[in-house]
């Protein structure tokens, strides 16, 4: 059983993590659940899922290292806006009841979803925008609302991260998703693990399989964002919100 159960968390894990690099985010949707479903709480599968989409940040780094050129300033303003909020909203969860949370961050995710549908520009060409200090300002503060929903939430928030940049600061979907694989993959999440597996049981028994697929999955999944065009990741995206928000909605 120990066996199969590691196979399943693997292809569980391989899939989500695939399909998060792609879309930007979403990984949670199937992979938190999956281990609720072996019998975690809410906490240990939260802190243990967080610990295994760090690996989804190194596959995608990996993959993305060569092929994108991240402004170094406007990452470092991404990390210093956004990881307070997700050490905060880690600490938090611990301390709340989460149901009538998913509920609206299903309600605003769905919603983020249909306005990108709307808006079929959105996020097809590469037009940078509000890079004033006001512009910074508002804007770090919705990245640090966003860290707060993955330190604590953690079920399609990347994909917050990524509509942000395009909305606010006018990123295409390709360039967004960049971002948020390396910088909240790897960085927020990091921190988020940290915060949550000093505070919670971590179940160190499923890790080798969630961070194997989540490697994988991330590095596979951030080539396709990389070779597709704008246009299939928008699409992609906007289902991916949609499913979640639905999801996060009915439980």
């Amino acid at each position: 059983m120990e066996l199969i159960s590691q196979i399943t968390l693997f292809i569980v894990s391989l899939i989500a993590n695939m399909f998060s690099a792609f879309s930007g985010g979403g990984a949670g949707l199937f992979q938190l659940p999956a281990l609720i479903f072996f019998s975690l709480s809410f906490s240990t599968a939260l802190a243990t899922h967080k610990i295994a989409s760090v690996a989804l940040g190194i596959g995608a780094t990996l993959r993305h290292w060569r092929e994108s050129h991240l402004d170094r300033q406007f990452s470092l303003f991404i990390l210093v806006a956004g990881l307070p909020g997700v050490v905060f909203g880690a600490l938090l969860i611990l301390n709340i009841e989460d149901r009538h949370a998913e509920v609206a961050l299903g309600l605003l995710t769905a919603g983020l979803g249909l306005f990108s549908v709307l808006n079929k520009t959105l996020g097809v060409v590469n037009n940078p925008k509000r890079r004033n200090r006001q512009g910074y300002l508002l804007g770090g503060l919705g990245l640090f609302f966003i860290g707060v929903l993955n330190g604590s939430l953690t079920s399609g928030t990347g994909l917050f991260v990524t509509l942000w940049l395009v909305t606010w600061f006018g990123l295409d979907y390709k360039r967004a998703v960049a971002y948020t694989l390396v910088l909240v993959g790897l960085f927020w999440n990091g921190v988020g693990a940290i915060t949550l597996g000093l505070q919670t049981p971590v179940k160190w028994s499923y890790l080798p399989a969630l961070l194997l697929g989540s490697l994988i999955g991330g590095y596979a999944g951030a080539h396709l964002s990389i070779v597709a065009n704008n246009k299939i990741i928008k699409r992609v995206f906007e289902v991916a919100t949609l499913i979640i928000g639905i999801k996060l909605i009915i439980g």
